[in-house]
């Protein structure tokens, strides 16, 4: 990826930062998140753990920064993301977060509507 197509999809709005996330994880197949002896979390306006996910390593590198210095970008495959992980942030209450930006907090949609709605992406790459 290089530094223009880069600052082009960073300059979307949240809405379609998060279309062209579902399209890319169900296209590659996994998302990324940032990792350092855990996974990195954010928090929404009331203090709850959110927990962020790029489609791209590149992205996820640009917001190793602040307190997220140190952690490294880690892939997640989909079908762990779709099995294992949204399951698990279910069970304990924490959001996601789709597509921060160094300058913006991303997208949180309710975990189901998401998992549905990347299922529907998936099943058009089969």
């Amino acid at each position: 990826m290089n530094p223009k197509q880069i600052e082009a999809v960073l300059k979307l709005s949240g809405h379609d930062r998060y279309r062209h996330f579902l399209k890319v994880v169900a296209d590659k197949e996994s998302a990324w998140g940032l990792y350092e002896d855990g996974w990195a979390l954010a928090a929404d306006d009331d203090g709850n753990p959110v927990f962020p996910l790029w489609p791209a390593k590149e992205y996820a590198a640009l917001c190793a920064v602040g307190e997220w210095a140190g952690y490294e970008p880690s892939d997640i495959d989909v079908d762990e993301l779709l099995e294992e992980l949204l399951p698990s942030l279910m069970e304990r209450g924490t959001r996601i977060g789709i597509f921060p930006s160094p300058s913006e907090k991303g997208v949180s949609p309710e975990l189901d509507r998401f998992e549905q709605e990347l299922r529907d992406e998936l099943s058009q790459y089969e």
